[in-house]
């Protein structure tokens, strides 16, 4: 009798301490903000894992327009020549590793740096904004801490500038505190739901990020759910 009340006890307890944690996720997984118009001056930037499957044509209908900037990591790799191809008026480059860039406008590609274990990082301007495109490796065999030391290196422009990609590291790991110190979060920012981004939809890993310098004004921010990857598209508008 008296171990049976214990168990009741104990269960209740579990179950209170359940509801607490939910609601602290809750709390700190859900943006609210209020959507702003966008201007044709502004600019449109999306990041998208395609998880080996897809190219811009498919990220361009996923987005539901061809943005101003787009970088996707893990792009589907028989597609960048017949894009390029379509779009000839447009500005393409592919990295060594697993990213590939798109703009509107002219390109400057400054550095491509890729570390001893695959991680890849591009920094480069368009728009008149800087940028860092990152794909982080996510084995378990490699620890995260030699690899955000890496990017740390390459990442130090913290004016005028973006840093966007698959960081395979949720919003609230202290290997992003550097970057939560000197950039605004896209949609902790301006977002709407649930930030996180992975897997197929269900809200449980924030591991896709852009992060916007602090002097960088965000219109709006969005999450778009897909069938096509495990990823969610993510995308911000910046006002400059």
């Amino acid at each position: 009798m008296v171990f049976s009340v214990f168990l009741g006890k104990r269960r209740k307890y579990n179950l209170i301490l359940a509801g607490i944690l939910l609601f602290v996720w809750f709390f700190r997984s859900f943006s609210i903000s209020f959507t702003e118009e966008v201007k044709d001056t502004d600019v449109e930037v999306v990041f998208w894992n395609a998880s080996r499957d897809d190219g811009f044509e498919s990220a361009f209908k996923e987005n539901e327009s061809i943005p101003d900037i787009m970088v996707l990591s893990e792009p589907k790799k028989r597609s960048f020549d017949k894009i390029k191809a379509k779009y000839p008026q447009y500005y393409f480059y592919k990295s060594n590793g697993e990213i590939e860039i798109f703009s509107k406008t002219p390109l400057h590609i400054e550095e491509e740096q890729r570390s001893k274990y695959s991680s890849t990082i591009v920094k480069f301007s368009s728009a008149g904004i800087q940028f860092y495109a990152v794909d982080m490796q996510g084995s378990f065999d490699v620890p995260k801490a030699w690899e955000f030391k890496f990017a740390n290196n390459i990442i130090q422009n913290t004016s005028n500038t973006i840093v966007l990609g698959d960081f395979n590291a949720p919003y609230e790991s202290v290997f992003l505190d550097r970057l939560e110190q000197n950039y605004n979060h896209f949609f902790s920012k301006k977002g709407n739901g649930f930030r996180e981004t992975w897997p197929w939809n269900f809200p449980l890993l924030s591991i896709d990020h852009i992060w916007v310098s602090k002097d960088l004004t965000m219109v709006n921010s969005e999450k778009i759910a897909t069938r096509d990857s495990d990823h969610s598209m993510i995308k911000t508008v910046i006002r400059k």
